[in-house]
């Protein structure tokens, strides 16, 4: 049992002496029975705001995180604190989920922390309406909205999953809010506004630092970083770049100055990353530079210096990634290395979203026509449909979500489309174990589910005609329901795959033309929407006010006044006294290098291998946009079957803006026409 006080819980099992800035605030407000938002700053102790609640609330916690690592390093918090809590992830094997599962449903867990794509599991979803939740925690809340900087679709059935397992409150941490974002996020979990925390966003600590990238950038980077890095005293340091070939660039650069550095990046296995990250955390390796993969739920106090070689996503990124610096409080270094060439690459993977408007009418026709079947059900297996719409996963997941939103389908549930079976003993003695109808039942999914040398698959079908035909009950609920109890018992092992979700197209006589053009429109209006978010984050570092002050109104931030400041003086005037502009040194980024008109050997040089291949394979010529997605190196699902990749040209273009590139296009694919 925890002690019978908050504050007490707070000392005796975490080792504080008193709560650090709105956590009291958070605390008070769960216990207390309410859902709560807490918007604090990255590093100001978010995790707390769930970890202490948990160990006074009578059942168990469920913390919901779109990344692995955030879970990762948070489990190993609150095991050195000795409290009682666990995660399910694709990495664990079947044993140690059905432990952590028995866990939960004994009582003897009282956290567990999931990713939000685990929530689609059929199995899991039942295996959560066997246990009592008290409290559904939401990391990274940010991605609820359409309108934040890291928009996920899945995480937007959150509050049906609320009501689905009866989960009576919520708590929603996230570091990079702004005000439209945090209305949205009341509005959907019903968060009264007094319920909604924020700590502010300023960080006396971190000096923020822009200054105009030099032609030999890297250099530049020696330059500035090197003095920092003496042998036995080097800065803990994390350099964010774009794209994975410039973290390999830039960290062989300054490993030949004498700079221990690593490169980070989806482009390298897991393991090989998790060995970075260990080495990083432990002090072995003082500097990665990373892409944005490298960061998410790091808790190491010590980082002295955060740099942006490249450009930044957006302010809500910027906000974020500067966040992970001096967490202990003592003195670090932000320095953005900014320059306008980084903008096309960044507006380019904005563009490479954006999908062709026959996807969407691909998409709708299917629709229609699971419209007009009998039970008006339509399921969807999301990589099948990727690949026959042409459209990518991410965005053809927010596709759906906004035909629930236009109210044309709504989701009913997701199950395993393909399930297959190994024994561990003999059918004939699973059989023997039972009586009766069970039995008989039994001997029903034996003789019905035939083995394949070591494997057999579950046909669903085939079991319930075999079931009418003898009047056994064999629905698939059933089937499941006593395959996953057989595996409990370690009768034999259960495999699922091929996640299906299954809609109901609740308005099934839609125009398929009318909604086309709608869809596709919002998906330019979103396009447009990420567009000026880059052209706000350049105007941040090119601000002639204090950036600290740009960035506190970015978020609505209202604590910016005298009370923050060591000095008045400073404050009153609306600034931080420890920023580029607040030094004097507001700057001008630098325009990126022009680049020579393209002609028509180009194209003949670059575009045609690609047109001719897609001609042959699909027997029509490329529209523009897929042209230029081609040249630029922005992938689409078609790709794959055209090999795309080992065609030569592929992203030739891939610095240039993809608007010019496609215009372009288009004008050289008519004078071929």
């Amino acid at each position: 049992m925890p002690p019978t006080s908050p504050q007490q819980t707070l000392k005796d099992v975490f080792g504080f002496d008193d709560f650090r800035g709105g956590q009291q605030a958070v605390v008070s407000r769960v216990l207390d029975g309410h859902s709560t938002a807490a918007i604090f700053a990255t590093g100001a102790g978010k995790s707390l705001c769930y970890q202490l609640p948990a160990l006074h609330l009578p059942h168990l916690t469920l913390v919901v995180s779109p990344l692995l690592a955030l879970m990762q390093d948070q489990l190993s918090f609150l095991t050195r604190h000795g409290i009682a809590a666990a995660s399910i992830d694709s990495t664990q094997d079947r044993d140690t989920t059905r432990d952590v599962m028995e866990r939960a449903k004994s009582g003897e867990l009282k956290i567990l922390m999931v990713s939000v794509e685990r929530l689609k599991n059929e199995r899991f979803r039942n295996f959560l309406r066997q246990v009592q939740i008290s409290l559904l925690v939401v990391d990274e809340a940010h991605c609820l909205s359409e309108w934040g900087h890291n928009f996920r679709p899945d995480y937007l059935k959150l509050p049906d999953y609320q009501r689905d397992f009866a989960i009576p409150q919520v708590l929603l941490l996230t570091a990079t809010a702004t005000p439209t974002v945090i209305a949205d996020m009341g509005e959907k979990f019903a968060i009264a506004p007094e319920n909604v925390i924020t700590t502010g966003f300023y960080r006396p600590n971190l000096e923020l630092l822009v200054a105009p990238a030099m032609e030999d950038r890297q250099q530049q980077l020696i330059n500035w970083l090197k003095p920092q890095m003496q042998p036995g005293s080097e800065a803990p340091t994390i350099i964010y770049v774009t794209l994975q070939q410039t973290a390999e660039q830039v960290a062989n650069a300054l490993a030949a100055q004498g700079i221990a550095a690593q490169a980070y990046h989806a482009g390298l296995d897991s393991q090989r990353r998790d060995e970075i990250q260990r080495q990083f955390m432990g002090g072995e390796s003082p500097c990665i530079v990373a892409t944005i993969a490298f960061g998410m739920g790091i808790d190491k106090g010590d980082i002295r210096n955060v740099v942006h070689y490249d450009l930044p996503k957006s302010i809500e990124n910027y906000s974020q990634e500067i966040g992970r610096a001096g967490r202990d409080g003592q003195p670090s270094n932000c320095l953005t290395m900014a320059g306008r060439d980084g903008l096309r690459v960044l507006e380019n993977f904005v563009y490479g979203d954006t999908p062709e408007y026959a996807g969407i009418y691909c998409l709708l026709e299917e629709l229609a026509a699971a419209g007009q079947s009998a039970d008006r059900q339509w399921k969807v297996l999301l990589n099948t449909l990727s690949r026959d719409t042409n459209i990518r996963p991410l965005p053809l997941k927010t596709l759906l979500v906004r035909l629930e939103m236009h109210g044309i389908i709504a989701p009913r549930f997701a199950f395993l489309a393909e399930y297959r079976l190994r024994y561990h003993i003999e059918p004939a003695e699973l059989v023997s174990r039972f009586e009766g109808e069970r039995a008989a039942f039994v001997r029903l999914l034996v003789d019905n589910i035939p083995i394949a040398r070591t494997w057999g698959t579950v046909d669903f079908d085939r079991l319930h005609q075999a079931g009418q035909a003898q009047q056994i009950d064999a629905s698939r609920a059933r089937v499941i329901t006593a395959l996953e109890y057989f595996q409990d018992k370690g009768w034999l092992t259960l495999e699922g795959k091929r996640m299906t979700d299954v809609y109901e197209v609740s308005q099934p006589n839609f125009s398929i033309e009318a909604l086309a053009s709608q869809l596709y429109d919002e998906c330019l209006h979103r396009e447009r929407i990420e567009i000026e978010r880059l052209q706000s984050m350049l105007a941040l570092f090119e601000s002639q006010s204090c950036l600290t002050r740009r960035i506190a109104e970015h978020f609505g931030d209202s604590t910016f006044s005298n009370s923050t400041y060591d000095e008045p003086t400073e404050s009153e005037q609306g600034r931080c006294g420890h920023c580029s502009v607040c030094y004097g040194h507001p700057v001008r980024l630098p325009d990126a290098p022009p680049l020579p008109t393209l002609s028509d050997n180009d194209f003949t040089r670059f575009a045609a291998p690609f047109i001719q291949r897609h001609t042959e394979q699909l027997h029509q010529p490329p529209n523009a946009q897929r042209l230029a997605h081609f040249l630029c190196g922005l992938t689409m699902p078609v790709f794959t079957p055209l090999k795309a990749r080992s065609i030569s040209g592929f992203a030739v273009f891939e610095q240039r803006g993809y608007p010019d590139v496609r215009q372009w296009a288009e004008a050289m694919l008519s004078l071929g026409s």
